[in-house]
């Protein structure tokens, strides 16, 4: 896969390298929410996780790509889920790992080049993405973009005892 640069990230597939970073990312708990985990990941089931990585969109159904800034730092994950080439679509969803990187406009480039990429050599109709009603820079950083609220989940997602609802955002190819 070609590096997806911009001009001040690039996106790269995973490496063998990237066990300790997705592990951290993976195991903190003040994340699971956004990710909907709810136990930790062993380093041997990530080590088996980035073995498949190299792994076709086809095949496998979704991408998991490395944001880096220009010091070449790993700084986040964006990926695509739920590929479905039928009908042209896939889920959408990032994350910036510490909070000095957040709100700086790293999330906003990356996103920009994974939708460029998806629509222009995917050849994607639409993307989607979910984003808990909570969520303000989520839902800025898709909105900003050109995503869609298309749809409100009330009560969608359990968390610490309390249902929360949850936004469909989407953007169409036109």
């Amino acid at each position: 896969m070609v590096t997806l640069k911009g001009d001040h990230i690039y996106l790269r597939a995973l490496e063998p390298e990237d066990l300790d970073f997705i592990y951290s990312i993976e195991n903190d708990e003040t994340i699971w929410e956004v990710s909907n985990t709810v136990t930790p990941y062993s380093r041997f089931l990530i080590k088996q996780y980035l073995e498949q990585a190299h792994k076709d969109i086809y095949e496998i159904k979704q991408l998991r790509l490395v944001i880096c800034n220009n010091d070449n730092l790993s700084i986040g994950l964006i990926d695509l889920f739920d590929f479905d080439a039928k009908n042209k679509r896939a889920g959408i969803g990032i994350l910036i790992q510490a909070n000095q990187n957040r709100q700086q406009g790293y999330g906003k480039e990356a996103l920009k080049l994974l939708t460029n990429y998806c629509f222009d050599h995917l050849e994607l109709h639409q993307l989607y993405c979910n984003i808990s009603e909570e969520n303000k820079p989520s839902i800025k950083l898709f909105s900003n973009q050109g995503f869609e609220q298309v749809g409100l989940k009330n009560d969608w997602n359990l968390v610490n005892g309390k249902y929360k609802n949850e936004y469909l955002f989407q953007l169409i190819n036109n």
